[in-house]
């Protein structure tokens, strides 16, 4: 069994599913509308009081987790916190209330997130799709074959920003929808061709806000539950009718969706006359069941961060035989060292593997062109917390310790950054390393052995084992070298 957790922009959102056979059953859901993204204020920060819903609702959610036996549980967050100047400040009360670490999502992990949720709950392989998601702050176009998602974009358009920015006082009328319409289209329209007609047979809407709205369109005569250009004419129609929020009586319309669904509706409408669709059929699936498919596949193995690695070291061009050697020898000093906690080692293997990708770019200070790249690329299955773990370890791996001295107070992370760059400088001397003919210990200091021959065949791992003992000592560790016979 697995849980997902989504921290919206509008709405905070418990799924708890169980796999069986092809499929991910939903067996427990909860949704919490604290509107997240209402709660920055003008300079981009989340309120106090915002903060305080947001870690009740988390604390009520954990109270649900709790009744469940769960193989995994995954909580990400989405654009509000992907925004909030002061996002770093809420992540440790967020994570004691909900109990688990909240991971804030790209917007395009978050589209591939969705296609995943989409594509597990269609199960028709060869169809090409797309799939469009409207949230609270932000909206994810996807192109798709079958479960292979081909290209993600995500705007910086949603339900709340766009309700509040032209129907904030609550008033309903025909020259705030065109506005709010062309304030849509406008942040699309230079990113439209790649989603053409040509692309796609189908389109699929997976957002709350969409099922909202072809639930409203049918239950109130307006059409059959799929969305057209027609129905959603009308829509708007009635809504400006009833001429402020407060007026809206629509079958099937919740009152806390009132608020937002003009703001909705309005990019809707927008990407609709962009992307020239003529029918979105919605579905019952998205972000959270992406996420329990993407902890289904890493729990079978099937890891997405794998692939990502692969194909970014291939684009890249990075020497395959030069980094594989490199993530063997320090996940083996890795070993030596005896962390506490071998939460580093997928992300010390995976850093290796990148560690040179910066070549492509210049051979001087190539370790901060990597560590760079890594921090700002688009690697799906990767949180940005993941990326900047492996981002710090690159930029740890030669040179002054200084530039991550913070980090390296971490026990296990320093065993990290230690296995990283004995591996990277026993890969540049050119020495084919025995670990078993190895003594490496790291406690209140460091302590390693090697052999005399390695320093009479490879003079300059002479210099760099001093370099090690100075850069070591700048931050506070002791470096002890022991030459054996």
């Amino acid at each position: 069994m697995f849980a997902a957790v989504d921290l919206g922009s509008n709405s905070f959102r418990l799924h708890i599913g169980k796999h069986e056979g092809d499929a991910i059953r939903v067996v427990k859901s909860a949704r919490d509308p604290i509107r997240l993204a209402a709660g920055l204020d003008k300079n981009g920060k989340l309120t106090p009081q915002a903060i305080v819903g947001a870690v009740e609702s988390l604390a009520r959610f954990r109270t649900i987790l709790r009744d469940y036996q769960l193989d995994a549980v995954r909580v990400v967050a989405t654009n509000t916190l992907r925004v909030a100047k002061n996002a770093h400040e809420f992540l440790p009360d967020a994570e004691r209330a909900i109990g688990y670490p909240v991971e804030i999502i790209s917007g395009e992990e978050e589209g591939r997130l969705i296609y995943m949720g989409v594509a597990g709950a269609l199960a028709l392989p060869d169809e090409d799709r797309l799939v469009i998601d409207i949230g609270g702050g932000s909206t994810e176009v996807i192109l798709g074959h079958g479960s292979d998602v081909r290209r993600v974009e995500s705007f910086g358009i949603g339900t709340v920003n766009q309700s509040q920015a032209f129907f904030g006082d609550g008033y309903i009328n025909e020259a705030a929808f065109e506005r709010a319409i062309l304030s849509a289209r406008s942040h699309v329209e230079d990113a439209v061709v790649p989603f053409g007609a040509q692309h796609r047979s189908k389109v699929y809407g997976s957002s709350g806000t969409m099922r909202a709205i072809a639930d409203t369109i049918a239950r109130n005569g307006m059409g059959d539950g799929r969305i057209t250009p027609e129905s959603v004419e009308e829509l708007k129609q009635r809504l400006i009718a009833f001429g402020h929020v407060d007026h809206i009586e629509l079958a099937g319309m919740k009152p806390d969706r009132a608020a937002v669904i003009m703001g909705g509706l309005a990019v809707l409408i927008g990407l609709m006359q962009e992307l020239n669709i003529s029918v979105i059929s919605p579905v019952e699936a998205g972000l959270r069941m992406g996420v329990m498919w993407d902890l289904q596949l890493r729990a079978t193995q099937r890891d997405r961060r794998e692939q990502s690695v692969d194909d970014f070291s291939r684009r890249f061009h990075i020497d395959e035989l030069r980094a594989r050697q490199v993530a063997e020898t320090a996940l083996g000093f890795f070993q030596m060292l005896k962390p506490g906690n071998e939460a580093y080692a997928k992300y010390l293997n995976w850093s290796a593997l990148l560690h040179e990708a910066g070549l492509i770019v210049s051979q001087s200070s190539y370790h901060k062109h990597s560590s760079y790249l890594i921090a700002n690329a688009d690697l799906p299955g990767f949180t940005t917390r993941e990326q900047r773990v492996m981002s710090t370890l690159i930029l740890g791996q030669k040179g002054n310790l200084r530039k991550i001295g913070e980090v390296v107070s971490d026990p296990d992370f320093a065993k990290a950054v230690l296995a990283l760059r004995l591996a990277v400088m026993f890969m540049h001397a050119h020495i084919t390393l025995d670990l078993d003919d190895v003594r490496l210990k790291m406690k209140s200091r460091i302590d390693i052995e090697i052999k005399r021959d390695w320093l009479r065949d490879h003079p300059t791992v002479s210099y760099w084992m001093q370099k090690e003992q100075e850069w070591w000592s700048g931050i506070g560790v002791d470096f002890s070298i022991r030459v054996t016979a």
